[in-house]
């Protein structure tokens, strides 16, 4: 309220704040984490651990950028659908990455990709109506994508195959299952919109 009693607009968050700032650098670091995936034959165990440090920062930006925005009320149109993106470039990329190098089946990359570029078109599909935040199960799906794709890129001894394979097969099931829930958020907000028009 403003000293005569008058209600006050609320001050607008500004575009550029350390939140979108943080998603920003976690889009910049993308071709970062892929050149030291892919420098030598993909396969040099120090920089199998550097490509790891880079992606497990990145990954930090996205559990900080979130909560910063939220704590701090810097939540922006732009953050919504930046944030989502920054996630799926850098997942991506790790596992376009890890398939090429054939440490990672395709069919497991093929299988999670086209889950996320199906999601990202459809929060374009209703963006003038409305946008589809992260769910909690699309929270749970990234960060079950990050963990695995996070023990994938070390190299680590055959031994630790079965939690790999229990981890992406997770992912892979959890990534599929959230896809739906997106589905239904976008269909009922078409239909809301639709009975918005009608009256």
């Amino acid at each position: 309220m403003s000293a005569g009693g008058e209600p006050t607009a609320a001050t607008p968050v500004p575009l550029l704040n350390i939140a979108n700032l943080l998603t920003m650098l976690r889009l910049a670091l993308v071709p970062v984490f892929m050149v030291t995936l892919f420098v030598g034959d993909g396969h040099d165990q120090y920089w199998r651990w550097v490509s790891f440090g880079v992606f497990a920062l990145a990954s930090i930006t996205d559990r900080i950028d979130g909560s910063v925005a939220r704590r701090y009320g810097l939540v922006t149109d732009f953050g919504k659908i930046a944030d989502p993106i920054a996630d799926k470039a850098l997942t991506g990329a790790a596992l376009i990455g890890l398939s090429v190098l054939g440490d990672l089946p395709w069919w497991v990359t093929i299988a999670i990709l086209a889950r996320e570029l199906g999601i990202t078109l459809l929060r374009f599909w209703v963006i003038r109506i409305g946008v589809i935040p992260a769910s909690r199960g699309g929270k749970v799906k990234t960060l079950l994508q990050i963990l695995a794709i996070g023990l994938y890129l070390p190299m680590l001894p055959s031994g630790f195959d079965p939690l790999l394979w229990t981890m992406m097969g997770a992912a892979v099931v959890v990534t599929v299952v959230t896809g739906f829930d997106y589905i239904v958020q976008a269909l009922r907000l078409r239909a809301g919109a639709r009975e918005r028009e009608s009256h």
